[in-house]
């Protein structure tokens, strides 16, 4: 199955060749400095002088009303009409798209002949949409080729840069290492004065919200630029709700601000690049970047990030070509423009109940079309160096995390009609739809083909169905024009990889990978692995997709950043279905139709394998035997780029600083300097209604009739202790308690 239009695996696909800013982005020297405020001495700092000063700047609040989507939108500005480059693009991709869906439906049904059965039929209808599909994805690389080449204005620019990263139960020391990396960056290019990091956390779990005001405490003291910390004690909206409080309390203090992920990073000069061509052109409201994947261990993850970073290039271009200034938006990299964003981007909860009503799951690509309808620009620019994110560490990891963008993407159903939309952002949202249904429509195309080998093989055909019938009705297929038809599929698969392998030769992509030998043996082990792994995707998204109308919510948790080999037990409990589809199938082929099993044999050695392929892939240690071969190796592995270096150097640092797991809570009781730092990072207290207070009473009460600490963290329920870490009263008792 083809996922290389799937704008979530896309958004892991990056561009370059090399590791710094071009000539073309006009983005200057950014050789490291002598940093005095990132020397060694600051991390002997006494700790009860850390993180001086509030933990939020004054609010500068700015209005952001909810949409409403069957209403007028807000008059924002001209964008203009799309460009002739953008119009050639748009016929290349969809013209192509429609002209590879005319070939196929005419050749299918010739190859059925003049009398079509039921069954053929549906087999027709699915066939022509998946043909379709591979053949867009294809169309749209062609597409590419008409990218417009971007260039950074370099006159002055003082507007002021927000970056947010908004973080929920995160690992605290990799988080607040990126952002110390990312603030030396910030230091070094220039932008101290103007641009400030803002962690807004939605953490719940109580040693996890510990360790994450630790962290950002260490941040500070060693960040050369201001270091903002935020959490909220109301979860509503999600992520999207998390950064709409942001906006809605400080959006008047920033023109600009930089949207991160809690495992991505964009590094300064890009920053200042972004930021220069939104301050240039007032009608841009969002420059989404191309981030390039980074740091995976497990084969799985080598695979996806080999993949993006040498195939992305070509995909990125071409979804840049056509979608010209009607981009989307993948909820993280990006910069965007803050009243534009306050005035088009308040998201509503839908009505009715999950997975299709509530919060709005891919918040991101909404607001792309939000901020279009209203006028603004909405760009890809794929030009753009220096943008990372982690890589998911293992299929089942990543099953997890499709599992609510797949939730996310459906929602779109009820929207993609909703008033004022521009047309190619209707498309994204169709893109994004398919990527997930196109699976159960494979899947049913699979089935309908062995039903009708079936009804062959077992059913005595009838030649005179009509009494008195003078001539027979002799059975018509084109078993040629089937096997050309199998083939143009292929091709349509394949030849985008084969293109973009091509292209990193021509590039110094290919030499900084290993060299083009290397390349290509890579590739080819990309393609075997992913066809392996492609039908057991196919079948758990189909899954997902049955989970979703059957009205099962994907529910709200923490992302899996750095997983570890499953044992055999789970691999053979989630794979055990699969295992058995693949085994069953063969058999009866074997028996039946054994020519079948040419065309069949991926899908189900995919299927029969299936649990080892998920454990394998898992491996670190076959990762690192890839490594040692020069295979799966990308340009960020062979030469790390120094924010990298830095976050990775960082974050241990900071770790080791950290209350060890699960001892958190205990050591706020008796470490006063631990508790100096919670305690700074609190907000001042306000009144709340009593509602809202009943954690925090109960927990005082518990407290009051505890004889000491450790009996004091028996008593207390997960939420009372997530009370005790918010309240600097509750704090206090807790501490007079003793051990």
């Amino acid at each position: 199955m083809d996922r290389a239009l799937d704008p979530r695996v896309t958004a892991m696909q990056g561009d370059s060749e090399n590791n710094g800013i071009g000539p073309a982005t006009g983005a200057e020297d950014t050789r490291p400095v002598d940093l005095p405020l990132a020397a060694d001495d600051l991390w002997e700092r006494a700790d009860l002088a850390a993180s001086a000063g509030p933990a939020t700047p004054p609010e500068a609040p700015l209005e952001m009303p909810e949409q409403d989507f069957r209403a007028r939108p807000p008059r924002g500005p001209d964008a203009g009409w799309p460009s002739p480059g953008t119009i050639a693009a748009r016929l290349i991709a969809f013209g192509g798209a429609g002209l590879i869906a005319w070939i196929g439906w005419t050749q299918m049904v010739a190859a059925f002949g003049t009398q079509i059965t039921f069954l053929q039929s549906v087999l027709l209808v699915l066939f022509v949409l998946t043909f379709t599909w591979v053949g867009l994805s294809f169309c749209s690389m062609l597409a590419g080729f008409l990218a417009p080449r971007l260039v950074t204005p370099t006159g002055p620019n003082d507007a002021r840069i927000a970056v947010i990263m908004p973080v929920y139960n995160e690992d605290a020391s990799v988080t607040a290492g990126l952002l110390a990396a990312l603030a030396r960056d910030l230091y070094r290019v220039g932008l101290g004065e103007r641009a400030e990091i803002f962690v807004l956390s939605d953490s719940r779990k109580p040693e996890a919200v510990l360790s994450e005001m630790v962290a950002i405490s260490r941040l500070r003291d060693i960040s050369p630029v201001s270091v903002w910390y935020r959490r909220r004690r109301d979860n509503k909206g999600r992520k999207a709700g998390n950064v709409a409080d942001f906006v809605r309390r400080w959006g008047g203090r920033y023109e600009q601000m930089v949207v991160l992920d809690a495992d991505s990073i964009v590094g300064a000069a890009t920053i200042k690049a972004l930021s220069a061509r939104m301050h240039a052109d007032p009608a841009i409201g969002l420059i989404q970047t191309m981030p390039m994947l980074v740091g995976g261990q497990t084969i799985f993850a080598r695979l996806t990030q080999f993949a993006g970073r040498i195939y992305g290039p070509a995909i990125a271009r071409g979804v840049a070509a056509w979608s010209g200034n009607s981009g989307n938006f993948w909820g993280h990299n990006a910069i965007i423009r803050v009243d534009a964003f306050a005035q088009c981007c308040g998201l509503p909860d839908l009505p009715g109940k999950a997975p299709f009503g509530g919060a709005i799951l891919s918040h991101d690509f909404v607001e792309a079309a939000l901020l279009r309808r209203a006028g603004w620009k909405v760009r890809l620019d794929h030009d753009l160096r220096q943008s990372f994110e982690g890589s998911p560490p293992t299929l089942l990891d990543m099953a997890v995390r499709e599992r609510r963008w797949a939730q996310g993407n459906l929602q779109h159903a009820r929207l993609i009609f909703s008033r004022g939309f521009a047309w190619i952002s209707r498309v994204h949202f169709v893109i994004g739809m398919l990527g997930f249904l196109m699976s159960p429509l494979w899947l049913a195309m699979i089935l309908v083909g062995l039903t009708l080998s079936a009804n062959v093989l077992l059913s005595r055909p009838d030649y005179f169905p009509q009494t008195y019938q003078l001539f027979p009705n002799w059975p018509t297929f084109d078993p040629v024009r089937m096997l050309w038809l199998f083939v143009a599929a292929m091709a349509f698969l394949l030849l985008p990889k084969f293109i973009a392998t091509f292209r990193a030769w021509l590039r110094p992509l290919a030499a900084d990978s290993g060299g083009k030998v290397r390349v290509l043996a890579s590739a080819l082990f990309e393609i075997v692995l992913s066809a392996l792994i492609a039908p057991v995707q196919m079948l758990i998204q189909t899954r997902q997709i049955y989970e979703i109308f059957s009205g099962r919510d994907s529910g709200w948790e923490a992302q899996v950043r750095a997983g570890q080999m499953p044992p055999w037990g789970v691999v053979l409990r989630r794979h055990a279905l699969h295992v058995v589809l693949g085994l069953g199938t063969l058999i009866v082929l074997a028996v039946l139709a054994p020519w079948q099993l040419v065309w069949l044999s991926p899908i189900l050695a995919g299927l029969i394998l299936s649990p080892m392929t998920s454990r394998w892939s898992a491996s670190p240690v076959f990762g690192r035997w890839a490594r040692r071969q020069g295979l799966l190796v990308t340009p960020e592995e062979r030469s790390p780029p120094e924010i990298l270096t830095a976050a990775n150097a960082l974050s241990f640092r900071i770790a080791a600083t950290l209350p060890g797991n699960g001892s958190g809570l205990a050591r706020l009781g008796h470490d006063p300097a631990l508790r100096a730092r919670v305690a700074a990072l609190l907000p001042q207290e306000q009144q709340v209604p009593v509602a809202a207070r009943l954690d925090a009473i109960s927990a005082e009460a518990k407290i009051a009739h505890a004889h000491n600490q450790a009996e004091a963290l028996d008593y207390l329920s997960t939420a009372e202790k997530l009370a005790l870490t918010e309240n600097r009263h509750l704090i206090e008792a807790f501490a007079k308690l003793g051990r």
